[in-house]
């Protein structure tokens, strides 16, 4: 039975934790000028029912463009070239335009990181949170003002019944990604994209947010693809982790298992770039130099040029993505020299 968002704190049914996403093999090419480039070489993943898979890197890493392919939004210049994305077990790659149309919203929801981009200036947010009503399930406008109402009501907006008219200027910036994340889930969607949810809001309205994404995916047993780059965020409310780097899936895992082992060097340097219990004045540890340009990916290893590990086998051979421990990959050649508790300079010593 499909809910509506009248039906607050109900789940529903079906099997928990089952592959609601599976991405396997994805390529995404970008045309430029010069020619085309590979912008996601590879990339492949599952997100569960009930459960929350975070896809974390620095920026530019891939992370969005995943994202974009995943819920067909690719700029005009992409497109995919390579790969499955299968949503229950459907092909979305396969879809025509109009197939794509009937599962956005419906089967499929993303959250933009920008608001005011998404949301129309000139109309009421109680038009737009009806429209999805309207367009999949031919309600009136009277019958869809009634459910924008219960939805601005359940994404925690204080007396909808006098807000449903007003416009998006007039709502702050966390009350507009409440408004976001509600046209999101309005047709309880199966997987919910959530791409940089809380950039630009302050660390009070941060938590209000992930706790509101939280509390819907359990009462949805929606699966939950969260983009970031923030280490707390993912510690914090992910389930599993793939972390990115330069198109491709670095490592990937439990995020428990994957944070307390990284088998990856550049899933250590990232945690090691954390500063737990530094002291003022001490020197920060970080990841010297900077991604590679997408138009000039090594051949072997993408994160060769970075990584105080690399050695020749890693300028000649790309690494694939390997099973290192029950549950957890990585794309290293030398991950088993990572299973300690020493440090990467440790290490390389």
């Amino acid at each position: 039975m499909t809910m509506t968002a009248t039906n607050e704190g109900t789940r529903r049914p079906g099997e928990p934790n089952r592959v609601v996403l599976r991405v396997a093999g994805l390529d995404v090419d970008i045309r430029t000028p010069s020619g085309e480039i590979r912008a996601v070489s590879g990339t492949g993943f599952v997100a569960r029912a009930g459960q929350t898979l975070a896809l974390l890197g620095e920026s530019g890493c891939g992370k969005s463009m995943t994202a974009k392919a995943i819920a067909g939004l690719l700029d005009p210049v992409a497109h995919v070239s390579g790969g499955t994305v299968e949503l229950d077990g459907k092909d979305l790659n396969r879809m025509s335009a109009k197939e794509r149309r009937k599962v956005a919203g419906a089967e499929l929801g993303i959250v933009f990181q920008d608001a005011l981009t998404v949301l129309n200036p000139v109309y009421p947010v109680g038009v737009q949170l009806g429209e999805a009503f309207r367009i999949h399930r031919g309600l009136s406008a009277k019958a869809a003002r009634k459910e924008a109402i219960a939805l601005m009501k359940r994404v925690g907006i204080p007396e909808p019944e006098s807000r449903v008219d007003a416009f998006p200027h007039q709502f702050s910036g966390g009350m507009r990604q409440r408004i976001l994340i509600a046209m999101a889930v309005a047709l309880s969607p199966k997987l919910l994209i959530a791409d940089e949810p809380t950039t630009a809001l302050d660390v009070t309205v941060q938590a209000q947010i992930m706790d509101l994404l939280r509390r819907l995916r359990q009462e949805e047993n929606m699966a939950v693809v969260l983009i970031t780059h923030d280490l707390a965020v993912v510690a914090e409310e992910a389930d599993d982790v793939s972390v990115m780097y330069a198109g491709t899936v670095a490592e990937q895992g439990p995020v428990e298992q994957v944070f307390a082992t990284p088998r990856h060097p550049y899933t250590k340097g990232l945690l090691e770039s954390v500063p737990v219990d530094a002291e003022r004045g001490s020197n920060l540890s970080s990841i010297p130099g900077s991604p590679p340009e997408l138009k000039n990916i090594p051949a072997g290893c993408v994160y060769q040029d970075r990584c105080p590990l690399a050695r020749e086998l890693c300028r000649q051979e790309r690494p694939v993505l390997r099973e290192v421990a029950p549950g957890q990959q990585a794309a290293c050649h030398f991950s088993e020299l990572l299973a300690t508790d020493e440090t990467l300079e440790e290490i390389k010593s």
